[in-house]
């Protein structure tokens, strides 16, 4: 019998280990549904092609804000404490390939609430199509994949205290599989709220008495029971659904201005429709 070939882990799945020890603290609890796209296909025929996520950030900073503990972050142990916020950061994944190891990668887009969905489109577009090496949101992930083990623990645990955690995991994590055939999975971010997407699917329902096809979107949402019950959790995943089935999308009204999101480039909201990160990209991966 050969053998097996033993190996360090590569560097480019570092923070995956580091970010599971501190998710393996957090108490997940899984609900999931099934939303009606009908709606939202039709909306995207007539209009620009929107990705399935960017409709769901889109409707995140819709819901979330009437929500404020589904958008807070539980912090400490012996001193449990609860860090709220005033924006819906988004933490996107990125399936990408480091130095010839495939690893799923997470950008913060913050301030999704004062986007239209064109600019989020646009952080989605440059997102998938850039190298890499090329998107300085990861950066930060970069820097971390060189540091020895312990000393990368001791980053990530320092750079994810409860000031600086929106900065780097958002607070509110998104993670899509619907480009496999893929129905439904569940997956802990380490925010609150982790949505989760699988691919649209041609299934029989019942529609007042009768049976007829229609394209479901199945959508996880795995909540931290450490911060909010199941209840709360149902209720946003509720309106997260009725939202996204009304798929009432504008797409010229001018977002708020958020604020410099670089010190390189023009405010968000402001200039050219697109949706930069700036110091905001994580040290972390989403584990899916």
């Amino acid at each position: 019998m050969t053998k097996p070939s033993i190996a360090p882990i590569p560097p480019g799945r570092r923070q995956t280990l580091h970010f599971l020890r501190f998710a393996a603290a957090a108490s997940p609890v899984y609900l999931d549904t099934e939303v009606d796209a009908t709606a939202l296909l039709a909306h995207r025929a007539v209009a620009r092609r929107y990705s399935v996520v960017a409709y769901v950030m889109h409707a995140l900073g819709q819901v979330l804000p009437r929500y404020p503990e589904a958008n807070a972050a539980f912090a400490g142990s012996l001193r449990p404490r609860a860090a709220t916020h005033a924006s819906v950061d988004v933490k996107l994944t990125l399936d990408k390939e480091v130095d010839g190891t495939r690893a799923v990668l997470s950008v913060v887009l913050p301030d999704v609430d004062g986007c239209t969905i064109d600019h989020l489109q646009n952080a989605v577009d440059r997102l998938r199509d850039t190298p890499i090496e090329q998107i300085h949101e990861l950066d930060g992930v970069r820097k971390l994949q060189k540091l020895p083990v312990p000393v990368g623990r001791l980053a990530f645990r320092l750079a994810t205290g409860p000031r600086g955690r929106r900065l780097r995991m958002g607070t509110v994590a998104l993670t899509s599989l619907g480009h496999q055939p893929v129905r439904r999975f569940f997956s802990y971010g380490g925010t609150t709220l982790t949505v989760g997407l699988g691919r649209i699917t041609p299934t029989p329902v019942a529609v007042d008495g009768a049976v007829t096809v229609r394209p479901l979107l199945p959508l996880s949402v795995t909540f931290d029971h450490r911060m909010i019950d199941g209840a709360l959790a149902a209720e946003v995943m509720g309106e997260l659904k009725k939202t996204l089935e009304a798929a009432d999308v504008p797409r010229s009204v001018r977002p708020r201005d958020t604020g410099p999101a670089r010190t390189d480039g023009p405010p968000a909201g402001r200039g050219r429709d697109d949706h930069r990160v700036g110091e905001r990209g994580t040290v972390e991966p989403h584990a899916v």
